[in-house]
């Protein structure tokens, strides 16, 4: 449990901060895309780049886990999608982006200090793996998806065209590629590359949670997700929070991964939505209040569920 408030408390914090900033107007109301420009184009890429070229592959390859993981993933979508298509009208970028808010946990700027807090630094592995993953799956296949959905006219081979240039410019597709491709050559990383990466890739996090409580700070939170927004912001938090862990925790025994490998794959999919998926959205200038709304109230809840599931696998121990 105290693992839990260690990591979430300081995130609110972050948050508050941000949206303190903007309340007294410390900071203007264009600050909020300052900061989620900066985050998208120079503090995430480093980060994106150095997850893929430093995990060791021949331990990232447990792919029970990754099955178990991703196959929660997969059906947090597609039920997800199911629902949208059924009661919410919108593009298919929007859709997108919905679904990004829907399974994206946020294992990058919480699950990974949450299980150095639970588990200690040694047995962060689970977390980094999913956190490359997610890069390397989701977040590109939400990139295309959202660039397909806004050069969809003009004819296939132009729409084509578009996103093969929107992904191949996207700060959030290249790195990790180009950061699994070093890891293969097998070449060290040049320690001033890495020492680079780390000190602006630790300002990502912070960035993003402050640019998220900056923008919170000019709206109420009916104008984030009232009418029928809340509704479809309750039926993304409920898909992330409920479905996608519950089907990670069948898919985990499915695959028979050991006590903690199912605990690592459940507590991850209980995680709440990642900010990341506010950056994406205020960068297309596409859902970025809803997206915004759904990280706040699955953090909120996410206190709720992380530490249910926390007292679920208490007894649980990482390998000798």
């Amino acid at each position: 449990m105290q693992a839990v408030f260690n990591v979430v408390l300081p995130v609110f914090g972050i948050v508050f901060a941000g949206y303190l900033a903007g309340r007294v107007r410390l900071l203007g109301a264009d600050s909020s895309e300052a900061l989620n420009k900066f985050c998208y184009w120079f503090a995430l890429p480093p980060v994106l780049f150095l997850g893929p070229a430093r995990v060791p592959l021949d331990q990232v390859f447990n792919l029970p886990f990754i099955g178990a993981f991703f196959g929660g993933v997969m059906f947090a979508w597609f039920v997800g999608l199911v629902g949208l298509v059924l009661f919410f009208r919108a593009s298919t970028a929007q859709t997108a982006l919905a679904l990004s808010c829907g399974t994206f946990a946020n294992t990058g700027y919480m699950g990974i200090p949450l299980f150095i807090a639970a588990f200690g630094a040694a047995n962060a592995l689970p977390a980094i793996i999913v956190t490359v993953g997610y890069t390397l799956t989701l977040v590109a296949a939400t990139v295309v998806l959202v660039e397909s959905g806004l050069t969809g006219q003009g004819g296939a081979a132009r729409a084509a065209l578009n996103v093969v240039k929107g992904l191949a410019k996207s700060p959030l597709v290249v790195p990790p590629l180009l950061g699994l491709a070093w890891n293969l050559s097998g070449v060290a990383l040049p320690r001033p590359i890495v020492n680079f990466g780390e000190l602006l890739g630790a300002a990502a996090g912070p960035c993003a949670l402050f640019a998220i409580g900056l923008f919170l700070s000019g709206r109420s939170l009916g104008t984030l997700a009232g009418g029928r927004k809340s509704i479809e912001v309750g039926w993304l938090v409920a898909v992330k929070l409920l479905i996608q862990p519950l089907a990670t925790w069948w898919l985990a025994g499915y695959f028979g991964l050991d006590p903690f490998w199912t605990a690592s794959a459940v507590i991850l999919a209980a995680l709440p939505t990642a900010a990341l998926c506010f950056v994406l959205a205020q960068q297309y200038r596409l859902y970025v209040e809803r997206a915004s709304a759904t990280i706040l109230v699955s953090t909120v809840l996410s206190a709720a569920t992380i530490s249910a599931v926390m007292i679920l696998f208490a007894g649980v121990k990482p390998p000798v």
